[in-house]
């Protein structure tokens, strides 16, 4: 997916999150002090929004694309507190120890490699400053399909797409070994049931599907295949209302 490219300003501004992503982070940083936090690779600023809602008072939002960001803006305008930098994930030109929190949030996956981003959310973090990084690892991707679990049926239709996820995945292992390289300590893995979207009907669901909402693996398919997917999920999911669509994600927090 180009996230520079102005036909996908949208894609990841079209929801909000879940109260079960709200809760499980809000337990994560019960025990911490945060009154400044960065949402590294922020997109749309779903997440942004969210950490706002939480109680933290200032959030940056932090993308390499002046699209991402210019939609990220717009979804929160009026809001207060929350502002937005332009800036890599590797280099983001803000300065150090300037931060309580940090989130990055499906951003590993599209970095080769762990240690530059790991190395420069540590110089951010003040002394006791909290790093929570969401991803899905290869485990947590290829899970069967189901009407909860609709990216498993992504991978049945087209078993390629699944060799493109397993190699765009770091491992758990990998995380916690490029933690305590950067000097990351009480380190922690959670795993988290994230409710993406409650589709009312199955036709809103297909329509997400078409549109490649939020699902950057789809922008691996010609428009012919995606068409031929969607027919296979119609097909699959015999429930037509309230298909509420969840997807497994790894957690780590890490503390500075």
């Amino acid at each position: 997916m180009d996230f520079h490219h102005t036909k996908n300003k949208w894609s990841y501004t079209q929801r909000n999150a879940n109260v079960t992503w709200i809760r499980t982070y809000t337990s994560l940083i019960r025990n911490h002090s945060i009154k400044q936090a960065l949402d590294i690779g922020c997109g749309g600023a779903i997440y942004t929004k969210a950490l706002a809602e939480m109680g933290i008072p200032f959030v940056t939002g932090v993308d390499s694309s002046e699209v991402m960001l210019e939609a990220a803006t717009e979804n929160c305008r009026g809001r207060k507190g929350i502002r937005f930098h332009k800036g890599d994930a590797l280099v983001t030109g803000l300065a150090s120890a300037s931060c309580d929190l940090i989130l990055e949030r499906a951003l590993l996956h599209h970095l080769p490699e762990l240690q530059p981003c790991f190395s420069e959310a540590h110089r951010l973090l003040r002394h006791g400053g909290v790093f929570l990084i969401q991803d899905r690892t290869p485990e947590d991707c290829l899970l069967p399909g189901s009407p909860e679990h609709i990216r498993g049926y992504f991978f049945s239709c087209f078993p390629r797409l699944a060799e493109i996820e397993t190699n765009r995945r770091h491992t758990s292992a990998q995380v916690i070994k490029e933690l305590e390289g950067c000097g990351f300590n009480s380190i922690e893995k959670h795993t988290l049931w994230e409710v993406r979207q409650v589709h009312k009907t199955k036709e809103k669901l297909l329509a997400d599907l078409h549109a490649r909402l939020g699902r950057s693996i789809l922008h691996a398919l010609e428009d012919d295949e995606l068409e031929k997917l969607v027919q296979y999920i119609d097909d699959c999911i015999t429930v037509e209302r309230d298909i509420v669509e969840s997807d497994r994600w790894t957690i780590w927090k890490a503390v500075k």
